[in-house]
């Protein structure tokens, strides 16, 4: 993306911005940004309140949004990644482990999958595999 930010001020962290410069910058709408806010999905560390009552967010909510929309392109749904992120609820360092190692099993058997349906796919191309269309 080509968006340059405009910062509207700093503190002792470094630049902070308002929620549009984050939208921009993720590719986040607003909307969708407010409903993390609200699902305990961004950490209290990058979103404070200035004295107008504005969310300002510090630059680092950029790379960790990255990360969040990762996740959930490989399934995580948006509670899981609240268990995960919300430190208030003191999830143990052994549950978080136990849900990401399920989540690579459920992506591993995914990938056994797709690898069959490729298999399959190719031998359709190639006319092997008995099925009712030619291609």
């Amino acid at each position: 993306m080509n968006y340059e930010p405009r910062f509207i001020a700093r503190n002792k962290r470094g630049p902070i911005m308002k929620i549009n410069d984050v939208s921009k910058l993720t590719g986040l709408p607003i909307s969708t940004l407010r409903f993390y806010e609200r699902k305990n999905l961004i950490p209290d560390s990058y979103v404070k309140r200035d004295a107008n009552n504005y969310r300002v967010y510090s630059e680092e909510i950029v790379e960790f949004l990255d990360d969040v929309k990762a996740l959930l392109s490989v399934d995580f749904s948006i509670e899981e990644l609240s268990l995960l992120v919300d430190q208030e609820l003191n999830l143990s360092y052994e549950a978080k482990t136990a849900m990401i190692e399920q989540k690579i099993k459920e992506i591993e058997e995914i990938q056994k999958r797709l690898k069959k349906s490729k298999k399959f796919l190719n031998a359709v191309l190639e006319g092997k595999a008995s099925f009712q269309t030619k291609c």
